[in-house]
């Protein structure tokens, strides 16, 4: 015969006090775990969703982002040479020189200021991009010192607002517009003129990278392993979309090591919690065991009892927890990116699949925390039970 689970629901509600401590404590540390997760599912859509699957990154031999590579116009021409290059309508090749360069922007969360990613480029370059549109003002002109900020960049940096000034380099820049790309890292970059960029950065000659646009997947295929073999090419070639799922990985690595840790360390401490949490209740309901047993309720149905019971607080927890976490949705931030040195911003995703997760989290810590108090209690003499006080 088991114990009815109304029994537990009751003992929650009259010991409300420890209820409420145990399963705050239990939340706090659901809430953080849930911030970390939501965190990373942030950066790992930002970075996937950009860049295309027919679209080839091209890289200076040996570099791993485009901050560090070295691109000659002369490479460029030879490389648009290239057969499996898709055209546009007017028969020219589908293909972006470009230069990359960080600034350093004052944002709301860094008063010392934070690099930001600063693209060169032609308008081929913004046509490429597909999904990339304005959200207000117009695109730069060309041979000027005019610039276009990500949304993300614009809701982040007050210097970076439609209207303001840019100034870096040798000097001021009008910021002309503001783009949008749903929720890949583009948000998180400024786009500005390639000649007028590259003259401003004394590299007219020497840019970054170029980004070409193939005709079908095989040809996508086939293109990278033509110019990653093309020895008088000297460059390497991947897919962008894997380019910025590496960058994904890195970033998402250091993010779940340290937020894991953080969240094992209080999840210790919650699930001790809820042991003294059971081992008090066990302590002050001696007498309601034994009578519990004198009715003829088995060690077993006592030790579930017990055992549910922890698992229902936990389950509170995880509960409250997942509310402390869900004003978090849609809120933007950035990390520093290891690969280009500088920001990534990206809105943070509390996502059903995160919260399930936190909940059972949550559940894990309670049984952990439940257990010997459970046994504890089953184990209890009926006659050592009745004469507790």
């Amino acid at each position: 015969m088991s114990i009815p689970l109304a029994y537990n629901f009751r003992n929650l509600i009259v010991r409300k006090t420890t209820t409420i401590m145990t399963a705050l404590g239990l939340a706090l540390t659901v809430a953080v775990l849930l911030a970390v997760m939501a965190l990373l599912h942030g950066l790992r859509t930002s970075l996937k969703s950009t860049g295309d699957p027919l679209d080839v990154l091209v890289l200076r031999k040996g570099a791993n982002s485009e901050l560090v590579s070295n691109f000659t116009r002369e490479g460029y021409q030879v490389l648009k040479a290239k057969a499996g290059i898709a055209q546009d309508n007017s028969g020219q090749p589908l293909a972006s020189l470009e230069m990359v360069t960080v600034i350093n922007l004052v944002s709301v969360d860094a008063p010392d200021g934070i690099n930001v990613t600063v693209r060169g480029l032609e308008p081929i370059g913004i046509e490429m991009r597909k999904g990339l549109k304005l959200e207000a003002g117009r695109w730069f002109s060309t041979g000027h010192r005019e610039v276009v900020v990500g949304s993300s960049i614009a809701k982040r940096f007050p210097g970076a607002q439609l209207g303001k000034k840019l100034s870096f380099g040798t000097g001021d820049w009008d910021v002309v517009g503001v783009m949008s790309s749903g929720q890949s890292a583009t948000n998180s970059e400024i786009f500005a003129d390639l000649n007028q960029l590259s003259s401003d950065q004394h590299r007219t000659e020497v840019l970054s990278s170029a980004l070409v646009r193939a005709t079908d997947p095989v040809a996508a295929d086939a293109l990278v392993k033509d110019i990653s073999n093309d020895q008088q090419l000297n460059m390497d070639a991947e897919l962008e979309t894997a380019y910025y799922d590496a960058q994904s990985a890195t970033s998402s690595v250091f993010l779940l090591a340290m937020g894991t840790l953080v969240a094992v360390i209080m999840a210790v401490g919650s699930s001790f919690a809820a042991m003294n949490t059971m081992y008090a209740a066990v302590a002050r309901r001696g007498k309601e065991i034994g009578t519990l047993r004198v009715l003829g309720f088995s060690r077993g149905s006592i030790l579930l009892s017990f055992f549910t019971e922890s698992v229902l607080l936990a389950i509170v927890g995880g509960v409250v927890g997942c509310l402390l976490v869900l004003p978090l949705n849609g809120l933007t931030t950035g990390v520093g990116n290891f690969q280009t040195f500088a920001e990534t911003d990206f809105n943070l995703a509390v996502t059903p699949a995160i919260m399930a997760y936190g909940v059972m989290f949550a559940v894990l810590m309670g049984a952990v925390g439940g257990l010997f108090p459970s046994w504890s209690a089953a184990r209890k003499e009926i006659l050592t039970a009745l004469r507790e006080v």
